[in-house]
C-alpha cells in the first residue's frame, strides 16, 4: 500500500519492533484522577469511566465521610449503580433496591433475609487530593506498594492554580510527545509569536523520561498571558533568555512541566494526566493543574490572569486539534507510520512501551 512516504527499508526503526504504540494500553496500576471535586456534590454520585470500565463515585451526605468508588453495574441485573440513591455511607440501585456499601458489600436486598444476601461488586481505592477525586482501578493488593503523585505546587501558598481539563479525541501517547517535543512551538506561532527553542539534553530513568529547553524569541511581541508568567513583559533577544529552563518530565504515567528562571523556584509549575476512557484508548480525558508563582507586587498576577486563561485555552486548542489529526492519520493508515528522529521522543516512545500494558488494545476500525 503506498503511503506517500518513504520505503519501509528508510524509515528509522520504531523504540520496539512488532508493536503499535498506539495500541498500548495504559497500565492500570496507577492513580488515575477520575473526576474534579466541585462535579460530586454531597449525597450525590457521578457515572465516570476508565478504559471503558464503568466506575461510580460516591460522596456521602456527612462531610466527614470519604467519597468512595464502586463498579458502576449493579451484581443483579448490570444496570448503571449511578442512577440509584445515597444512603449514608452506601448505595442503592435504583431498579430494584439492592442496596452497597463502600466496600462494595451487598448490604439489602429488600425482598430477602439478611442471611441470603448475594455476592457485592467490585470497590476501587478511592482518594480525594487538590480538588481531584482520584481511583486506583488496577490490582487493590499494589494500591500500598504505589505511591500517590506528587501535584505540583498546587498546596504551595505561593502559587495561584488553574484547574483544567477537556476531552481530546486520541491515544494518550500523543498528548505524552507534543508536550515533551517542544520543536513544536512553530505550531503556535500565532499565539507565541517566534520562539527559536534550544534542546539543553535529557535524561531517563527506570520510570522517567526527562527534556530540557531553554528558548529566545525572534521575533512577534511576547503575549499578554505569557508575560503573566514570569510577571513581566520582555523583549526579543534577550541576553539572558538561556536562563530561561524549561524541564518537562514523563514520569508514568503523569507528566509535569517546570520553567525556572534565574533562581531555582519554578516560575511555572505544571502537573498534567491523560486518563483513557473507552476500551479501544483513543479518548483520554485530561486533568490539568497549572501553578504560577505569585510576583512581588500584589494584585498583579490576579488582574492578569484572565489573560493567561485565554492565552493557555488557545495553546491547549491548538494541541488538542493537531494530536487529534495525528490519531485520524493513524486510523486511515492503519498504523503507526511516523518516522521519528528527535531522540528524547524515542526514549519517550520505548517508555511508554515498557511501561503500558503488555497485551494490545483492540484494533480501531474507522467506519
Amino acid at each position: 500500500m503506498d503511503q506517500g512516504f518513504l520505503a519501509p527499508d528508510d524509515i528509522l526503526p520504531s523504540p520496539m519492533e512488532g508493536r503499535d504504540l498506539r495500541r498500548v494500553g495504559i497500565h492500570p496500576d496507577h492513580w488515575q484522577p477520575m473526576a474534579w471535586s466541585k462535579d460530586l456534590k454531597a449525597g450525590k454520585t457521578l457515572a465516570v469511566k476508565f478504559a471503558g470500565d464503568p466506575i461510580v463515585l460516591v460522596r456521602p451526605k456527612d462531610a466527614t465521610k470519604p467519597v468512595f468508588a464502586l463498579a458502576d453495574r449493579c451484581a443483579h441485573r448490570q444496570v448503571p449503580l449511578s442512577q440509584g440513591t445515597v444512603e449514608g455511607c452506601a448505595i442503592r440501585c435504583g431498579y430494584h433496591g439492592w442496596a452497597y456499601a463502600d466496600d462494595g458489600k451487598c448490604t439489602d436486598v429488600p425482598y430477602l433475609g439478611k442471611d441470603k444476601l448475594p455476592n457485592g461488586v467490585r470497590a476501587y481505592p478511592c482518594r480525594e487530593a487538590e480538588g481531584l477525586i482520584f481511583v486506583f482501578p488496577g490490582d487493590p493488593a499494589l494500591v500500598d506498594r504505589v505511591p500517590f503523585p506528587a501535584l505540583g505546587s498546587v498546596a504551595n501558598p505561593a502559587y495561584k492554580t488553574r484547574r483544567f481539563g477537556r476531552m481530546v479525541g486520541c491515544h494518550y501517547s500523543f498528548m505524552h510527545e507534543n508536550l515533551m517535543d517542544m520543536n513544536h512551538q512553530f505550531l503556535h506561532r500565532k499565539q507565541m509569536g517566534q520562539m527559536r527553542p534550544r534542546f539543553l539534553g535529557q535524561a531517563r530513568g527506570e520510570d522517567w523520561v526527562e527534556a530540557r529547553y531553554s528558548f529566545a524569541r525572534t521575533g512577534g511581541k511576547q503575549p499578554w498571558g505569557e508575560a503573566a508568567i514570569f510577571g513581566q513583559m520582555r523583549g526579543a533577544e534577550r541576553e539572558d533568555s538561556d536562563k530561561d529552563v524549561m524541564t518537562i518530565r514523563t514520569e508514568y504515567p503523569y507528566q509535569t512541566l517546570r520553567i525556572r528562571t534565574k533562581d531555582e523556584t519554578p516560575v511555572m509549575d505544571l502537573w498534567i494526566t491523560y486518563v483513557p476512557q473507552d476500551r479501544e484508548q483513543r479518548q483520554n480525558r485530561v486533568f490539568g493543574l497549572l501553578s504560577i508563582h505569585k510576583p512581588k507586587i500584589p494584585g498583579i498576577l490576579e488582574a492578569a490572569w484572565p489573560l493567561l486563561v485565554i492565552f493557555t485555552e488557545r495553546i491547549f486548542k491548538e494541541d488538542r486539534e493537531i494530536v487529534e489529526q495525528e490519531q485520524a492519520a493513524h486510523d486511515a493508515q492503519g498504523g503507526d507510520w511516523n518516522q521519528e528522529v528527535f531522540p528524547v521522543i524515542r526514549n519517550l516512545r520505548s517508555l511508554l512501551m515498557e511501561r503500558g500494558t503488555a497485551q494490545d488494545l483492540p484494533i480501531h476500525r474507522p467506519a
